[in-house]
Parts: structure tokens; C-alpha cells; sequence
């Protein structure tokens, strides 16, 4: 290749990024989420108007404590939230009143890391304004670890493409 084709093919490479960084901009802001990990199948989900109802899918933002500890352990990347991290994918598993069974849902005692993990859960039931957010995964940082969510933080979200819908 001669110094005017690599030119030419360096500027295109540079065009094609900038747009598919912008594409990938407009399609978060439009309200997209990305789930790379094994807490629900992987792949694009969508938000969607509505209140969340028990064993949908939602998606909400990890805020305080634990979520410095999903940074500091890197089980988030850092992206849109008021923490500076990505928001999570679970599915909605309790509502104010229900009853909570800590001992139905697998614990992990540590993560992949080998890291101490400390559940918080305890028997009783959802309070109110809280939601239980539960994954399928057993390794699932969620309400088995971090505890309940505001409810009024959650979106709906719809699966829009998965990568592989059957497993994770």
C-alpha cells in the first residue's frame, strides 16, 4: 500500500469510530442497557414505559456503599448512573409486603475472586418503597448481596437482541 491509500484508510477507520461512538451514544441516551454478564442472558434490552411488576426484567442504578464495592471489585464498569458506574440488569422478585426467604436463593461465600462475599438479606418481608432484585445466576451481584432498591428507582426494561437467549 502506498503512503495515499494508508492515509485514506486511516481517515475512513477515524470516521467510522467517531460515528459508532456516536451511534452507540444516541442509542444509550434513547434508553438501551447492555448486559454483558451472566445475571440474565446476554445482550441489548430496551426500557420500557410502566411500573415494573414482580418477575419482570428492570434495570436501576447502584448507589452508595456497595456501589463503591461493585467499582472497587470491578463487578460494574463505570458508565451512566449518578455513581459513575453502568446500570444493572435483574429481574424484579419481591414487592413491599412480601416475604423474604434468604435460604431460598444460593449464596455465594465468595466471588470468582475468591473474595469474601457477605449476603444481606434476612428473613422477613419487602419494606415499603423497597424491591427485591434477584438474578438466576448464583454468582449475581444483587439483592442477595446488596440488599433491597428503592422501587421507584427501577425501569422496565425488553429484551431487544440476545446474544444467546438459552444460556448464559
Amino acid at each position: 500500500m502506498n503512503s495515499i491509500s494508508l492515509r485514506r484508510l486511516a481517515r475512513r477507520t477515524l470516521f467510522a469510530v467517531i460515528w459508532l461512538a456516536l451511534a452507540l451514544a444516541l442509542a444509550f441516551s434513547a434508553g438501551l442497557r447492555f448486559n454483558p454478564t451472566p445475571s440474565l442472558p446476554k445482550g441489548i434490552y430496551r426500557i420500557v414505559s410502566g411500573a415494573p411488576e414482580k418477575n419482570e426484567l428492570v434495570s436501576f442504578c447502584l448507589e452508595g456503599e456497595f456501589a463503591e464495592l461493585a467499582l472497587e471489585r470491578g463487578y460494574l464498569e463505570p458508565g451512566s448512573c449518578p455513581s459513575g458506574l453502568r446500570p444493572l440488569l435483574k429481574r424484579l422478585a419481591g414487592l413491599p409486603g412480601d416475604s423474604v426467604d434468604p435460604y431460598s436463593h444460593p449464596i455465594c461465600a465468595v466471588d470468582s475472586h475468591g473474595r469474601s462475599m457477605t449476603p444481606a438479606l434476612v428473613p422477613g418481608v419487602v419494606p415499603p418503597g423497597m424491591a427485591l432484585v434477584l438474578a438466576d445466576h448464583p454468582g449475581s451481584f444483587d439483592s442477595r448481596y446488596f440488599g433491597f432498591v428503592p422501587l421507584d428507582s427501577l425501569q422496565r426494561v425488553k429484551p431487544v437482541f440476545l446474544f444467546n437467549p438459552k444460556g448464559n
